[in-house]
């Protein structure tokens, strides 16, 4: 197999970061606890090869497993009492730092957008396009995303009742004008190539919008969403919560869709380490790996949804205030533009376990979607062998072997490696077994 070397290097640093600072690491933040501890008793390092690790976040809900691991001590009873979670500027950040390692002052892993991992261990966004091995380790949490719109430009043009719905097809002849008038429906995203981006281009290509000619597309970090939306730089933006309910509360804009309306218990980000840590900590990976297993049961907890607020509401955290943070936490969504509200929890971000089985599991199968949408839109070449990637990138077993030794009932244990086959808001199906059939269902796309 050979991947394409056409992503170039400096493409992706243009569109990682807003500005230098983006790729130096923010160490501050692994610091001061916002609250007491309350896990068990410290187990001990119990023949950890270390107790030590870096594992950089992006201040949204899908780090929420992490922070809970270090602030409510199961790091700690696990072993790993030296491990810190630490705020990275972007996505291009986090991606320089885990080249750099903890050793030069960087990180080891993290949260990861999919499939940035697999990416990173094929030399597609690197340096010099150098292959830096990875391994997906466990589902941080699914859903908690949206597609947010501005409610209108500086010009006085509006998108107000103009149809941009889950549906964006009704909207299709507003987007066409925008377009004519030579200034065409400007979207962000916060990483090229990964689930955010590619969250969008589903969204406007179900719709027949063809997010290649019809829209311009755009690049910003996660917290700069909400400032340049109300400036009046972008109409609209894929990221993960809080960011899309701010605009609501600040009355910036609507939101069109949920990603949970678009796929249901949908993959999401994910905890992933540098292949070498791996294998030379395999001990520690499985403390790590049970550690953040309870912190998603943790999260996941109806009881602790207030005390999550209140910590991921710290400066160190995703400083933004409780009142902003409770709502979608509870899966309560106020859509705007004369939509219903959406009210149910199961709608909102899950972490440990959901309708349809477990969450922090990482299925083969989801790998293999993202990389297959990297195909669709031209990033990877047709030739890629999805499956090559991912079996050499996804370590599922280990998630498997810290389950079992976490006493997780077998029942919460999945039995296969895909999740079967995934049916999309628009009827699309995507079955990871055949990768080629889902291509050619699909009518707006690069690849042939």
């Amino acid at each position: 197999m050979s991947l394409h070397k056409n992503v170039s290097r400096r493409k992706f640093i243009v569109a990682a970061g807003a500005s230098a600072v983006g790729s130096v690491l923010l160490k501050s933040c692994a610091t001061s606890p916002t609250t007491t501890t309350t896990a068990s008793p410290v187990a001990g390092s119990g023949g950890l090869e270390t107790t030590k690790i870096n594992l950089g976040y992006i201040a949204i809900f899908e780090a929420a497993p992490l922070i809970i691991a270090q602030e409510k001590g199961f790091f700690q009873k696990h072993g790993m009492a030296e491990a810190k979670v630490v705020k990275q500027a972007s996505w291009g950040a986090a991606r320089d730092n885990v080249e750099i390692g903890s050793a030069g002052g960087g990180i080891d892993g993290g949260q990861w957008q999919m499939p940035m991992p697999h990416l990173i261990s094929e030399g597609v966004i690197t340096k010099g396009n150098k292959k830096l091995p990875m391994y997906v380790l466990l589902q941080t949490s699914t859903q908690g995303n949206g597609i947010a719109i501005a409610n209108g430009r500086a010009d006085g043009t509006s998108h107000l009742g103009k149809g941009i719905g889950l549906d964006v097809s009704k909207a299709k002849a507003h987007f066409d004008q925008l377009k004519a008038g030579g200034n065409p429906f400007t979207a962000a995203y916060t990483f090229p190539s990964a689930n955010q981006e590619l969250w969008i281009r589903y969204w406007l290509a179900a719709g027949g919008i063809d997010p290649d000619t019809d829209v311009k597309l755009i690049v910003v970090p996660a917290a700069q969403t909400v400032a340049n939306m109300q400036s009046g730089t972008m109409d609209g933006f894929s990221t993960g919560d809080p960011w899309p309910f701010r605009i609501l509360a600040d009355n910036i804009g609507f939101m069109a869709a949920l990603t949970s309306q678009m796929w249901p218990e949908h993959p999401e980000e994910y905890l992933a380490i540098r292949a070498d840590w791996v294998d030379k900590n395999p001990k520690a990976t499985k403390a790590i790996l049970k550690a953040i297993m309870e912190a998603q049961q943790w999260c996941d907890d109806p009881a602790n949804r207030a005390e999550l607020a209140k910590i991921l509401s710290g400066r160190d955290f995703i400083n933004v205030p409780e009142p902003i943070l409770n709502p979608p936490l509870a899966g309560n969504y106020k859509m705007g533009d004369g939509k219903a509200e959406i009210n149910d929890r199961t709608k909102g971000p899950l972490f440990w376990k959901g309708s349809r089985g477990n969450i922090s599991y990482p299925f083969k199968s989801h790998d293999a979607w993202f990389l297959a949408e990297n195909v669709r839109w031209g990033k990877l070449p047709g030739t890629t062998d999805i499956k090559a990637i991912v079996d050499r990138v996804n370590r599922e077993d280990l998630w498997r072997e810290a389950a079992k030794e976490l006493n997780i009932p077998d029942a919460d244990i999945p039995k296969e490696t895909t999740r079967g086959v995934e049916t999309f808001f628009d009827g699309i199906k995507f079955d990871a077994k055949d990768t080629s059939a889902y291509l050619g269902s699909l009518k707006i796309k690069k690849v042939k």
